[in-house]
């Protein structure tokens, strides 16, 4: 029984005759139409950088980072609390601690003054978020990263095309990484990509996606030359690398993607723009704070909700939001460190590396108060959705805000 597009014109025509090319070459091992390197190439291009290194998804990107980096277990690495989970599993699976440093109350990123105050002697990176569609405030980042020899990986799963001072978000830190997961701005059903200006890095990056192969090139490589290979006394690993591998199948569709990268981030722009007209002259509806130097590319439309002010609970407004024909729209994500993995210590073999000798520091423990201002903002947070591709449907669900908040605007 065919379905129906739930999102039709997100994937064009396009993808499928790339996605013809990679099925009628069929499957080899090390030879086909270098579909991962495409969509490298095009990827890095569009974000004018040297490298793009395609992985399975955008955590595994995170985790190749950090290898990348040096980071070994027992070293910190310094995070927010107020994001995906993601952003701090990847550094538990590197066997260091994360360290949550709280958020700026108006922009809702990772504090700078906050990330100095959590720096010790086993800090090794910092991973800022550029969270629903906003760059984090990266030069301050990049001077105390600077100061303590760190490494700075930009998580930008949300923020595909964001600006930050006339860069293009992922641009200023030493590693980027990037979600294609099926929420994301662009998407190939589930993968990731990283870029970085460092030859070193994308290779290390590369390697640790692929085994540890002794690579002798770059782009679009996920096996070993079979002249590297083919002889009984080839040495293959010279370190421990993981399977974090993209597909062909998968390169093909988010090459498309990232060819109409523009267009597909252009029109979240356009309705977030319907939302900030609805919630015009709302006070108890705050937007995303973006700074002037900053285009937010918003990945979701988010405001801070003050329930005492409006005399109505985060629920109720959500029940008639719905009830009067709006779409389902989700609150901020629990604080990790809220999350039950943190608070019953459910790590790598138990509490490894929290409790083990590997590990010397202090955060071992996460109390409440650890980041009161993400503490505060987190259960306010309505997050209203801008992956519609009708402008129409957009602009109905705009106007449903808009009524809801008229209906309790009348009831004050």
């Amino acid at each position: 029984m065919a379905l129906t597009p739930k999102h039709p014109g997100r994937v064009t025509r396009r993808a499928l005759d790339l996605l013809r090319e990679v099925v009628d070459y069929g499957f080899g091992n090390s030879s086909g139409p270098d579909m991962v390197g495409r969509f490298e190439n095009a990827f890095a291009e569009r974000m004018r950088v040297r490298n793009a290194i395609a992985v399975c998804n955008g955590t595994a990107t995170m985790h190749c980072c950090l290898a990348a980096a040096g980071v070994k277990p027992g070293d910190e690495v310094i995070v927010p609390p107020l994001t995906a989970g993601a952003t701090a599993f990847c550094v538990l699976h590197q066997g260091a601690v994360p360290v949550f440093a709280d958020v700026d109350a108006e922009t809702f990123n990772i504090d700078p003054d906050s990330i100095r105050r959590c720096i010790t002697p086993l800090t090794k990176a910092i991973i800022p978020v550029g969270l629903y569609g906003l760059s984090a405030d990266m030069d301050p980042i990049m001077e105390i990263a600077a100061e303590h020899n760190l490494s700075v990986i930009e998580d930008n799963a949300e923020c595909f095309l964001g600006m930050y001072k006339g860069r293009i978000a992922g641009t200023t830190g030493h590693m980027a990484s990037f979600s294609l997961q099926s929420s994301k701005h662009i998407t190939c059903g589930d993968g990731g990509v990283v870029t970085t200006d460092d030859d070193d890095l994308a290779m290390g990056i590369r390697r640790f996606a692929c085994f540890g192969y002794r690579f002798r090139g770059t782009d679009g490589m996920n096996v070993m030359r079979k002249e590297d290979r083919g002889h009984p006394t080839s040495l293959r690993h010279d370190f421990l690398g993981w399977n974090y591998r993209l597909s062909d199948l998968q390169a093909a569709v988010a090459l498309e993607q990232t060819e109409r990268m523009d267009e597909l981030i252009a029109k979240r722009i356009r309705i977030a723009e319907m939302y900030l007209e609805a919630i015009d002259g709302c006070p108890w509806l705050t937007v995303q704070k973006t700074p002037d130097d900053c285009i937010n590319s918003y990945w979701t439309f988010v405001c801070r909700f003050d329930a005492d002010q409006v005399g109505c609970s985060w629920d109720e407004f959500r029940d008639q939001f719905q009830a009067t024909g709006g779409d389902f729209f989700y609150g901020a994500w629990q604080l990790t460190y809220n999350e039950p993995i943190f608070q019953d210590r459910r790590f790598l073999g138990g509490a490894f590396p929290v409790d083990s000798d590997v590990y010397t520091g202090d955060h071992r423990t996460w109390e409440p108060g650890l980041c009161p201002v993400a503490e505060k903002l987190q259960p306010q947070l309505m997050q209203f959705k801008t992956n519609y591709m009708d402008p129409a449907v957009a602009q109905q669900q705009a106007d449903v805000l808009r009524n809801t908040i008229d209906h309790f605007m009348n009831r004050m």
